[in-house]
């Protein structure tokens, strides 16, 4: 057990919530995605963030380049799908050991289905991911729908990109269907059209051509920590 106490019990103060991680990652991506034509407020400053953002700030090279996202699982994901479809793009992604023994084959298969080239460096199914980016054409897709969100997400993200958009079937039964609303709804605040299917959804092609602010929403499930400091104190 452990007791910890303040000598007053009294809290006076301001705080700044960081952005989710969640959204900052979508619009991450987004952003390249469009040109970087977004301009992000109230960014997360989560690792995982940080990690990404410094995977797409990297500085495109004739040579493979080799990109270690180390344990960002959400990085890993959302990268193999961005990469691929950046014609010409050669990069190694890999990650932590860790990061190694986590499987990716659901998204590998549905990107290599749609034509991109990515091939496994060490294990089948794992990182690190030897990926040629190529110019993609083909419009639909199926996918494992009963595993990560992440998977569906970083197709969907992508997808305003590919010339006829992309139409995304689901195999078994959809899970973490919160997730998907989040990028459908951050798609759709930019302007991207986003449908549900039957079985399924579907991303129409997109640019934007100007300049526009998107606003991260604060991460709430951080504010809980002060919100129980303020319950507890005796003034306020």
């Amino acid at each position: 057990m452990i007791h910890l106490s303040h000598s007053t019990q009294e809290i006076l103060g301001e705080i700044q919530i960081t952005g989710s991680k969640s959204e900052s990652n979508r619009w991450l991506i987004l952003n390249e995605v469009f040109n970087r034509n977004l301009i992000i407020q109230n960014l997360s400053n989560a690792k995982d963030t940080q990690v990404l953002q410094k995977a797409l700030n990297s500085k495109i090279s004739e040579n493979q380049q080799v990109i270690n996202i180390g344990h960002a699982g959400t990085a890993m994901r959302f990268l193999t799908a961005f990469f691929a479809i950046e014609n010409k793009r050669n990069v190694l992604l890999t990650g932590s050991e860790r990061m190694q023994e986590r499987p990716i084959h659901p998204l590998v298969d549905a990107l290599n289905h749609l034509g991109c080239d990515i091939k496994y460096n060490q294990n089948s199914g794992f990182p690190p991911l030897e990926i040629l980016g190529k110019n993609i054409t083909k419009k639909e897709v199926s996918i494992q729908a009963n595993v990560s969100s992440q998977y569906i997400t970083a197709l969907m993200l992508n997808a305003p990109k590919l010339p006829v958009g992309l139409k995304i079937n689901f195999i078994g039964q959809l899970t973490s269907r919160p997730y998907i609303e989040m990028t459908k709804r951050q798609l759709e605040s930019i302007g991207v059209e986003v449908n549900w299917l039957e079985n399924g959804i579907e991303v129409k092609p997109f640019q934007l051509t100007e300049n526009k602010t998107v606003t991260v929403e604060s991460d709430w499930s951080s504010a809980s920590y002060w919100f129980s400091m303020v319950s507890l104190s005796n003034d306020a």
